[in-house]
């Protein structure tokens, strides 16, 4: 798959390259992310996303004047955001109330299925359905997305449900990035870390 020598030379700002080596080595065949194309989209994705497997929860520390920009139907006027500001875990109990599977604000589910992983896994159906598939307990799942084979297995497992290695069998880095990002975001670092990747592993193996 890939040496800890050429992940240290793409991650070299990282301490923890040892282990993000073993869960990359140990979880990613399991789920068929098992050639150079694959691997170079794989991380690509994860190493934007994560900012170099640095960063594995979203940053919900917003101030008011963001949570009106970013959140307006749930933050609508000044008086709301400011009771929210800089609290991340009530910003996200009331941003992320009664959807995604979360239940209302008082459950605090939007707080314990905020985004989590190399590619944020958000929202309690998607927790439970992760658990669901590797056969772990729901209230397990939130630390595990937190460690470096969690976070590297959930972002596998999306990249399994979503059939993202079919199309990087294809080299369409923009339509993965759209599927992962919802949007354009990022694009032309993705870009950038996917030749990265894939000239440090040798080249593509498509023929």
């Amino acid at each position: 798959m890939i040496t800890v020598e050429q992940l240290q030379t793409l991650l070299p700002n990282n301490n923890n390259v040892q282990n993000w080596w073993q869960a990359i080595n140990d979880v990613a065949p399991t789920y068929d992310i098992n050639t150079n194309n694959r691997l170079a989209a794989f991380l690509a994705q994860c190493m934007h996303e994560s900012a170099n497997f640095t960063v594995l929860k979203e940053n919900l520390n917003y101030s008011a004047q963001s949570l009106q920009r970013v959140w307006p139907s749930h933050f609508p006027d000044e008086d709301t955001a400011n009771s929210y500001a800089h609290q991340p875990e009530k910003i996200a109990n009331r941003a992320y109330a009664n959807r995604m599977g979360n239940g209302d604000e008082a459950s605090g589910d939007g707080w314990l299925c905020s985004g989590k992983g190399a590619i944020q896994m958000t929202g309690r159906a998607n927790y439970q359905e992760f658990a669901d598939s590797i056969e772990m307990d729901f209230n397990d799942v939130s630390d595990y997305l937190l460690t470096e084979r969690g976070a590297i297995e959930s972002a596998c497992y999306f990249f399994k449900k979503h059939n993202l290695n079919s199309i990087a069998d294809t080299g369409d880095i923009d339509q993965i990035s759209k599927i992962v990002n919802g949007g354009t975001l990022g694009m032309a670092q993705r870009h950038d870390i996917y030749t990265n990747v894939l000239e440090t592993l040798g080249g593509s193996t498509n023929g």
